[in-house]
């Protein structure tokens, strides 16, 4: 082996002195300012509130969603002439449970023909035809509400899920 060099002792004493690399302190993640965190918390508020009013406004229509799922059991008994009476009048009962569960009993519960039909029209524009049917329904024997047409049971259909769907409730 060979023996290293001698180095002179400037040298020596120069490489003695040095020592490792000192890296910078890593860069924190945190603002730098009270403004940015300002902000942060502003968003947070925003998102939380948001995500609030979004649960509330789900459990508020969830009723909403019961009475279509219900229309949606209807639909087929309003296909078939035999069974279309009973779900007109199936139909009137669910639109008087869904306007209960919206409007204070009091309000609702008292209303039958002209009446409930114009308080239909009022709160969610309900179509003329399921009106003037829901007007004299209690009136009509089965015989009269099975010869109505299919189109005129998928108009009431129609007009009852658009009921349901955006009818408003004043506060």
């Amino acid at each position: 082996m060979e023996a290293a060099p001698k180095l002179d002792p400037m040298t020596e004493m120069a490489l003695r002195s040095l020592h490792d690399i000192v890296l910078p302190q890593p860069v924190s993640r945190m603002p730098q300012t009270w403004g940015w965190g300002l902000l942060a918390a502003i968003v947070l508020v925003l998102l939380l509130t948001f995500a609030i009013r979004a649960i509330r406004r789900f459990r508020r229509n969830a009723y909403r969603r019961d009475a279509l799922q219900h229309l949606a059991d209807l639909e087929g008994g309003m296909t078939d002439a035999a069974l279309r009476a009973q779900a007109f009048r199936k139909l009137a009962e669910l639109l008087k449970r869904t306007a209960l569960a919206a409007w204070p009993r009091a309000q609702v519960a008292t209303l039958t023909g002209s009446v409930w039909a114009q308080f239909l029209g009022r709160s969610g524009g309900a179509g003329r035809e399921l009106a003037s049917l829901l007007d004299d329904l209690e009136y009509r024997g089965d015989v009269s509400l099975a010869v109505l047409s299919e189109d005129q049971a998928e108009d009431a259909l129609r007009a009852a899920r658009d009921w349901i769907e955006r009818h408003h409730v004043s506060a």
